[in-house]
């Protein structure tokens, strides 16, 4: 085998155990979310189950329909639908920051999550019901596309192409626009003001194996699109120019990557509703292990917002069981705090750098 082509595809040691360590967490926060509830199911039961469930075998009669219903078809898709909303937030939102060059920027900076959520919260206030459960999920899905196509339009006749800045600005005023109605829709919303606002805080509760499948497809399309762009990532994060000397086509691959992490965050908000901080939060946290490399930058974005989305669910239905709490405020308590601190401590690392340089000129 050619010396070159081993030397592409070589792994270091310590990145092969990050990523041992990542799929652990995952396995282990997923372990936790199925096997910890406000009502009590033994693990033997548990692993009875989903053995069963996943190998076809029928005759699991000794226990109970209702158990079996629980743990299948309410425990086990809302694992599986929390892990996949966390890995889409992350992968996004590490997308965005690498795309934009802005450690501020998250799957909501360019307006599609408030697109969704418009889309959503009209579906609950006017009470449209065109396709049945699916409803709001689509509905959702095409306020975050409207929001985008919005968002390029405006870039587009500024005159400027996709220039960073203006899709930041453009984003921001689609967002505070959208943001005018569905305050307005709170402010004339009677009886259904309640479910309006949980849902607007995010949650993955009461969502069945449906919500699942309608948001892989956007889910595999939106991540396939990002993680097969990690090298132009890495080039646009040197700054549009320099990828253009590097040979990337940098309009056209700024758009696909803008389309993928789209699909992603609007996909998430309109089965989840908005949950924030994941995808600020998480791509920095990697960011501290990996580098900025987003060959496995995003990969491991994924895995650890799947798995911090998973342990924010079980602290949300679990703290004041049997009362849920919207998964949107956990995020919120744990991301926050530890965006300060990163914000800080990567402020506190460039005062330092800077101070060296100018003791190395004196």
């Amino acid at each position: 085998m050619p010396k070159r082509f081993t030397r592409k595809f070589s792994i270091k040691p310590q990145i092969l155990l990050l990523y041992a360590v990542s799929v652990a967490l995952v396995l282990t926060a997923a372990f936790f979310a199925v096997t910890f509830s406000s009502v009590h199911v033994p693990l033997t039961q548990i692993v009875r189950i989903l053995v069963a469930k996943i190998t076809g075998e029928i005759d699991i009669g000794e226990i109970p329909r209702t158990v079996q219903a629980m743990i299948w078809d309410i425990r086990v898709p809302r694992v599986v639908l929390a892990f996949l909303i966390g890995s889409a937030l992350a992968l996004s939102g590490a997308a965005f920051q690498g795309l934009l060059r802005n450690p501020l920027a998250d799957p909501y900076t360019i307006g599609v999550s408030s697109g969704s959520a418009l889309g959503a919260v009209s579906v609950i206030f006017f009470k449209i019901s065109l396709f049945g459960a699916f409803t709001l999920p689509l509905f959702g899905i095409a306020g975050g596309f409207i929001a985008l196509l919005i968002v390029f339009g405006m870039t587009r006749l500024s005159g400027r192409g996709l220039a960073v800045e203006t899709i930041i600005l453009a984003g921001i005023i689609v967002s505070s626009f959208i943001g005018s109605f569905i305050s307005l829709i709170i402010a004339l919303s009677g009886e259904d003001l309640k479910n309006i606002m949980y849902w607007l805080m995010g949650s993955v509760a009461n969502r069945g194996w449906s919500y699942v499948q309608l948001f892989i497809p956007f889910f595999l399309a939106g991540s396939v699109l990002l993680l097969i762009h990690h090298r132009e990532l890495n080039a646009l994060a040197l700054g549009e120019q320099s990828a253009h000397h590097l040979g990337v086509n940098v309009q056209r691959k700024k758009t696909l990557i803008l389309i993928g992490a789209s699909l992603l965050t609007g996909g998430a908000v309109s089965v989840s509703g908005t949950i924030g901080f994941v995808g600020l939060v998480i791509p920095h946290f990697v960011r501290i292990f990996v580098g900025p490399n987003h060959r496995h930058l995003l990969v491991l974005a994924m895995l650890w917002g799947g798995a911090f989305l998973v342990m924010a669910d079980l602290l949300a239905r679990t703290v004041i069981s049997p009362q849920e709490l919207p998964i949107g405020i956990i995020t919120a308590l744990a991301g926050a705090p530890v965006f300060a601190f990163l914000l800080m401590r990567e402020r506190l690392a460039k005062r330092s750098l800077g101070r060296r340089s100018v003791k190395g000129i004196e």
